[in-house]
């Protein structure tokens, strides 16, 4: 059946092939391709990476595409023929399947060839020349341009000169904004970065008070006569003079300041609101009009930086407009500003008109997700939102959820009936977000802050069933503040984080089964899971930091860290337990947790080219139970876990670690992959490759394991699961493979296929020997190579099964 069906489109493409051709005009071929060759000058020998692909993305237009030499778009073009509506179902599919012709003619190459020389010029390749001609296929009426540009050395800034007529303010602050100037010695002229320097320039000036400057007044002379090649076969340099437009406007180099600030909410007037209500007072300059009285006037005041005699600056300009809008009280905010109308004004009022959304709303959300430890599933949530709660811009929301999560790629064969691999959660949330600080004696700065701050106060019930194992509840209590001073730092602090983790339900059976067949640490850490009420009262800070990427930079960092702590407050509430014999305190008959958590995660990207982008990352963890909590491990919500999705992707979720421990098949078939640790350290690095629009790739390596703590030798996984600093560069995982990204723009969806290299658990793992040969007790133990490149065996369905991993999910890893 497949070997007819290739055959009947084989036999489809060949017929087709001859009657493509009676519809080409006699004398013309049609355009299928180009081909670009670049030719560096014999003598100098200039450097032309990436300019060939560069020349080629300019070629106008894109040529008619072809399968196997035919050009099957065109045909479906003449075949389905000149539809008599135009949106009908002919025109529907002779648009989306057919293209019409585009004609090859020796203008188009010249035209081509002549924006060749322009890129080039663009780039510093002066001098530069490019020529196309056609290679034609008479018998198929076909034609490829082929181009060959002959490139000459390229030309690197020697000095940039602000060329200023006087010392006035304007060109004092003209020649101030060099300090960062995008245009440095040695560097090729460009000129995508004259254009950005010319932007930055203006930026920086209306950061000054010149309100009705823009970057067309600005132009830059090259001077290109100053570097002749010589012997040394040295760079071509270029001098750079930067000056103001002659025919400038004047208003354009006067700095402004703000006279009056006016704010119309667009409220509309209510029956008890009178006159006087609607004209309050003025402060700090702001004139707010609020005719239904829905809004407190502070939170104007906290928005709008400006204030009367200030100085104009484009920054404030756009803090003030992104913190309306980040209020999620108005549908859209317009800002204007307005010249005094006066000869030799200086001033601008400046206008906000807002327009409020509404003040309630129901929303019923279903969402399909995928977790970073590999559980993919549904929810059903109601969402209501009260916003202007207090007529402060708080926002109040209201939930209620249902939702269940299955294993993706897990282990169905080492746990057939999936026990501890589906879950069931169901819950209500609700909070309450300030855009203040609500703290006593608080003030806020606008003209300090980039973004308001915000204060959340999170209450939060959850039912989580494990299926066929057992029930846990968690009622959790927040209260957060979250600030930026700008867009590159972001602090999250929890002062008060209260947790009460209750488990029930337990499946007594399943237990039972547990106490025979796993070893005593194992059933010693399940029965803590199931059978260990948590009383958690801590806080938690969080901070993100990303630099600004310069312009035309190839690389970005993204730095990341935590710090999660809880207990000592409790423990002073907390009593002991006088048959306790560690002393340990408890409250409300649950154990009080005393706990340090260190995260910290560093991000690295670098473009290649605009198809190529190198993607890095180094996450570490580690998580210290101290005082109270110091014989016991750290539950099993605070813990880490290896493999999955976003992590060490040639291991399944949990499946890894800690340390060399690997878990025996009797637990993994009663309970599938629960393997968690008290320390992290994992490296992932992948090239990322764009194919398509939709269609991107990569190929990835990752590496790293979690560890115990030291301190719980006692407790958890054995001895091989222990962080020790001399041997746990040993206890290391590796592993790589491809993936298949599909980029819809609104969601990303990602399979990474997966295999691993190397297996910390084979450091502990003996070597299987021949059980007839004779036992030698004095014999030295000699354990499995970790590395596991010979044992890769694709043609194996055993080794298959065991080593390949596919993990599908929605969004990047990193």
């Amino acid at each position: 059946m497949r070997i007819s069906i290739v055959a009947f489109f084989v036999i489809c493409i060949a017929l087709s092939s001859c009657s493509v051709q009676k519809y080409v005009p006699e004398g013309q071929s049609l355009y299928v391709g180009n081909n670009v060759k670049v030719q560096p000058d014999t003598l100098t020998k200039p450097d032309v990476s990436g300019l060939a692909s560069g020349l080629e993305s300019i070629i106008k237009p894109t040529p008619n595409k072809t399968l196997f030499g035919f050009p099957w778009k065109v045909w479906f073009h003449y075949f389905i023929g000149e539809p008599k509506d135009e949106g009908g179902l002919k025109s529907w599919f002779r648009k989306k399947l057919g293209e019409p012709p585009v004609f090859a003619t020796q203008r188009l190459l010249d035209i081509n060839a002549a924006n060749m020389v322009g890129y080039m010029d663009n780039e510093g390749y002066y001098r530069s020349s490019a020529k196309g001609k056609l290679k034609e296929s008479k018998k198929k009426r076909t034609a490829i341009a082929e181009y060959q540009a002959y490139v000459m050395p390229r030309y690197v800034i020697n000095q940039v000169n602000y060329v200023v007529p006087d010392s006035s303010t304007f060109n004092k602050n003209l020649v101030l904004t060099a300090k960062k100037t995008y245009l440095r010695k040695g560097d090729p002229i460009r000129l995508d970065v004259v254009t950005a320097e010319r932007t930055r320039i203006d930026q920086d000036l209306k950061g000054k008070g010149y309100y009705y400057f823009n970057p067309d007044y600005l132009i830059a002379k090259v001077d290109s006569t100053i570097g002749k090649q010589d012997s040394t076969l040295g760079p071509q340099q270029v001098n750079i003079y930067l000056e103001v437009k002659k025919e400038t406007a004047q208003t354009a180099l006067k700095q402004y300041y703000i006279n009056n600030i006016f704010v119309n909410t667009g409220t509309k007037e209510t029956a008890t609101t009178d006159s006087m209500a609607i004209r309050q007072p003025l402060r700090r300059g702001i004139n707010v009009t609020d005719p239904g009285r829905l809004y407190k006037r502070r939170i104007f005041y906290d928005a709008i930086g400006f204030r009367k005699g200030d100085m104009y600056t484009n920054i404030m300009h756009d803090v003030s407009v992104r913190r309306l809008v980040n209020f999620q009280n108005f549908k859209f905010v317009k800002n204007t500003f307005e010249l005094v109308p006066r000869s030799d004004s200086a001033l601008l009022d400046v206008r906000y008109d807002l327009a409020p959304m509404k003040k309630k709303s129901l929303q019923t959300t279903i969402s399909a997700s995928t977790k970073s430890n590999n559980l993919g599933g549904m929810e059903l949530s109601l969402n209501w939102k009260n916003r202007n709660f207090f007529k402060g811009a708080e926002i109040l929301s209201l939930s209620a959820y249902y939702g269940f999560d299955l294993q993706l790629g897990g282990n169905r064969v080492e746990n057939p009936n999936r026990v501890g691999n589906e879950f069931i959660r169901y819950g209500a949330q609700a909070s309450l977000s300030f855009p203040r600080f609500v703290i006593p004696f608080s003030r806020i700065r606008p003209e300090k802050s980039n973004i308001l701050p915000k204060t959340i106060l999170a209450l939060n019930y959850e039912n989580r069933i494990q299926k066929g194992f057992f029930k846990s509840t968690s009622i959790r209590a927040d209260w957060s503040y979250v600030w930026s001073k700008n867009s590159k730092l972001e602090h999250t602090l929890t002062p008060i984080a209260i947790n009460y983790v209750i488990p029930s339900n337990v499946n007594i059976e399943l237990l039972g089964k547990i106490a025979e067949v796993l070893p005593a640490l194992e059933v010693e850490r399940y029965y803590q899971l199931v059978d260990q009420n948590f009383f958690i009262l801590g806080s938690n800070y969080n901070i993100t930091f990303r630099p600004s990427t310069r312009p035309f930079s190839k690389n970005q960092f993204v730095l990341i860290g935590g710090l999660d702590w809880g207990g000592n407050l409790l423990s002073l509430l907390g009593k002991k337990d006088s048959t306790d014999l560690t002393g340990a305190k408890s409250f409300l008959g649950a154990p009080i947790l005393q706990f340090a958590k260190f995260d910290g995660e560093v991000r690295y990207y670098r473009t290649i080219n605009s198809r190529v982008k190198w993607a890095n990352r180094f996450v570490a963890g580690v998580g210290i139970p101290y005082g109270n909590s110091r014989n016991d491990q750290l539950p099993q919500f605070k813990q880490y876990f290896g493999g999955g999705s976003v992590g060490l992707r040639a291991f399944r979720a949990r499946a890894l670690g800690p340390g060399a421990y690997n878990a025996d098949t009797t637990s993994v078939s009663l309970l599938g992959y629960n393997s968690f640790g008290d320390i992290r350290l994992e490296f992932n690095s992948e090239v990322r490759m764009k194919f398509t629009d939709i269609i991107n790739g990569a190929v990835f390596v990752d590496a790293g394991n979690i560890w115990s703590y030291n301190e719980n030798t006692g407790k958890g996984y054995g001895p091989e699961s222990v962080f020790n600093k001399n041997t746990f560069l040993k206890q290391v995982a590796v592993g790589g493979g491809i993936g298949l990204r599909l980029d819809f723009s609104f969601l990303i969806f990602r399979l990474d296929l997966a295999t691993p290299f190397r297996k910390p658990w084979y450091t502990v793992t003996p070597v299987e020997t021949d059980p007839d040969a004779p036992f030698d007790p004095d014999a030295p133990v000699v354990y499995k190579n970790p590395w596991v490149f010979k044992e890769i065996n694709f043609g194996s369905r055993a080794w298959r099964k065991e080593n390949l991993v596919l993990n599908i999910a929605v969004g990047l890893p990193f």
